[in-house]
């Protein structure tokens, strides 16, 4: 298995790479928040909450799991209603994929398939989606026949556009630089 490096560290980047629910909650809350911080997020609810077994999540009393993904220093800066979307997709990877996120990718006859299944889940749209699978045919080898033609741009090798191209610090400033280039001239379009 590959060691993902997103979050920047040691702990959390081996539960990314060991847990393949907690990969797909770090990219849920990477959303209008540093996106290292958003993949340390799994670490922090597996370390409150002693799992990230899909249907323990699912089945958490939402209070309870919105208090410990809030607790300081929480999960994202919306800690509240993230735990809300956690829970949501920690239900469809339960009753949709046995508790197995990796079923999700595993099997897909093809990019489409792997891209449509992504935007069914809570909190994934097209772009995200995309991103994903990416993610996965970039840096874990999930590549199913026509992953990069359903990825676009994001699939593009040696380019730094997403979560998908972070692989050191290095990699992790030069999206920053991606992403703080695409916004300025977003807002320069008007």
């Amino acid at each position: 298995m590959a060691t993902l490096t997103i979050a920047q560290d040691p702990t959390a980047d081996k539960v990314l790479s060991e847990d393949p629910f907690a990969l797909l909650t770090g990219m849920l809350l990477d959303q209008q928040f540093p996106m290292e911080r958003a993949f340390a997020g799994p670490a922090k609810v597996l370390d409150r909450f002693g799992t990230l077994d899909p249907a323990a999540v699912a089945a958490a009393e939402p209070e309870a799991f919105a208090d410990l993904c809030a607790t300081p220093p929480a999960i994202h800066r919306y800690g509240r209603s993230m735990a809300g979307r956690i829970q949501a997709l920690a239900v469809v990877v339960r009753d949709e994929y046995g508790g197995d996120a990796s079923a999700i990718w595993t099997g897909v006859v093809d990019g489409r398939e792997l891209v449509a299944r992504l935007k069914a889940l809570p909190g994934f749209g097209d772009q995200k989606a995309r991103i994903f699978a990416a993610l996965l045919g970039k840096q874990l080898g999930v590549r199913p026949d026509g992953w990069e033609d359903a990825c676009g741009a994001y699939a593009e090798h040696g380019s730094f556009r997403s979560v998908a191209d972070v692989v050191d610090e290095g990699s992790l400033q030069k999206v920053r630089e991606f992403k703080k280039a695409a916004k300025a001239a977003a807002k320069a379009k008007g």
